[in-house]
């Protein structure tokens, strides 16, 4: 009787626990997506959605991992739907896991993902000495409550060289003019970028991007200035919001410069 009522008991659980799994990774995949969604909506700040969602879902989606996982492992006579449960469970939860894992892993060192953190810092320049300076952007960053738009001088270049030391200005042997139409042209082919201004005479393009995600707003100035009888292009990517942006202003120039280097030719 006693071996009937625990096999009773295993037959339970092989039908509940890969839904357990699935259900935990259903959890994750809903606070995942909270997490932008509440920032956007304006409900609620941008670190809530760090720690408070973000963060719980990279557990709770190893935890749906572990368990589905586990189930399969364990119980392997079981039916066609719990057995596709635990698959999903397996799938979902690795995914809801990994995301939020490599989004922290770019600033903290995490053996097996990213042992070289990068710095944390949001204002990345080709031109530390002499900035490019933000105008047409600074209303709607005031009405944002973003950061300062001043440069914070060699302290801040100190950590975008230990980080993105690759980080250069563009030079060309085109004549400024002709240097800013195709710089002009180029930017505004960017994705999720939006030019707030151009002037030709001032040798300067401003706008506005958008991180995928998250929705951050980061501001950037591409200047274009006489070098000798050619040009150099310098620029510079901001963000407003937070303190540390995870690579992406960085990557953000490297995108434009790679983008613009063979229009120069």
């Amino acid at each position: 009787m006693a071996e009937l009522a625990l096999s009773a008991g295993r037959s339970r659980l092989a039908r509940i626990v890969p839904w357990l799994g699935l259900g935990l990774a259903g959890l994750a995949g809903v606070m995942l997506a909270l997490a932008p969604l509440g920032w956007r909506l304006g409900l609620w700040h941008f670190r809530t959605s760090f720690w408070e969602l973000m963060e719980p879902a990279a557990f709770i989606g190893a935890a749906a991992f572990i368990v589905s996982l586990l189930t399969l492992v364990r119980w392997r006579a079981m039916s066609g739907r719990a057995r596709l449960a635990a698959l999903l469970g397996i799938v979902g939860g690795a995914l809801l896991c990994y995301y939020p894992v490599q989004f922290y892993a770019k600033v903290a060192p995490l053996p097996l993902i990213h042992n070289t953190p990068l710095p944390r810092i949001h204002d990345i320049t080709t031109d530390p000495l002499n900035p490019p300076a933000f105008a047409a952007t600074l209303a709607a960053r005031a009405a944002e409550h973003g950061a300062s738009p001043a440069y914070a001088g060699a302290a801040l270049y100190k950590l975008q060289q230990a980080g993105y030391p690759d980080i250069a200005p563009l030079d060309t042997a085109l004549p400024p003019a002709e240097a800013f139409k195709r710089a002009l042209a180029v930017a505004e082919t960017m994705s999720r970028w939006t030019i707030v201004k151009s002037d030709p005479q001032a040798g300067t393009i401003e706008g506005s991007a958008r991180t995928l995600f998250m929705g951050f707003t980061d501001d950037f100035v591409i200047r274009v200035s006489p070098n000798g009888a050619g040009s150099r292009i310098d620029m510079r990517s901001e963000s407003r919001q937070g303190i540390s942006d995870f690579g992406v202003n960085a990557g953000r120039i490297r995108d434009y410069l790679a983008a613009l280097k063979p229009r120069l030719q």
